[in-house]
């Protein structure tokens, strides 16, 4: 019995309008190649966390405002997210630092810092009253700024402004900016049709 079953599951498989293997086409017969990408030697992903934390707090150009802010929202955890990679081509992975507020995880502060010798050089910022985070992608830097218009609660912004960023002569240079407009029906309640 299980013979027939079987067999006829290998039938109703070859009938299902197929060709077999020729689907696939001929065999390739030179070596497959990874698909995997080869690794950067240049900007490997560091083997300690970097203190975050502290490398926004002893930075000179970051605001007064966003450190006085900065404080652990739980126990000892800060509003921070912390990305590393490679952005600028240099010897050891660049991070990327946004700094939130506690209450609704809005970014207000995002930072990329530069390996230089067992130090880290401040080379990108933008702080936004309103919302800002900052992300790796693909090696270029990308940013996305909320943005508010009279009226719109934190939750829900008018739109956004995606700022894509690339590494050129020391320096990071606008290389795109895309925006959003975002309807302005979400979050509010419905109402119902007037009976005119």
């Amino acid at each position: 019995m299980a013979t027939f079953a079987a067999l006829g599951l290998l039938l109703s498989a070859c009938s299902t309008g197929g060709s077999g293997a020729r689907d696939e086409g001929p065999a390739r017969s030179e070596p497959v190649g990874s698909a995997a990408p080869t690794p950067s030697a240049s900007a490997s992903v560091p083997t300690k966390k970097i203190d975050a934390v502290r490398l926004v707090k002893e930075d000179p150009k970051v605001s007064p405002a966003i450190k006085r802010d900065l404080k652990p929202c739980v126990g000892k955890a800060y509003p921070v997210d912390v990305s590393y990679g490679d952005l600028t081509g240099g010897s050891a992975s660049d991070v990327v630092v946004n700094v939130l507020t506690c209450g609704d995880a809005v970014g207000i502060g995002s930072y990329v810092y530069r390996a230089e010798g067992d130090k880290y050089k401040n080379v990108f910022q933008a702080e936004e009253p309103a919302s800002v985070y900052a992300e790796i992608d693909r090696g270029a830097l990308v940013v996305t700024k909320q943005l508010y218009e009279s009226g719109d609660s934190v939750a829900y912004p008018s739109g956004e402004e995606v700022i894509t960023y690339r590494w050129s002569t020391n320096r990071f240079t606008e290389s795109g900016r895309t925006r959003n407009d975002f309807g302005n029906a979400v979050g509010a309640e419905p109402t119902e049709p007037s009976a005119d």
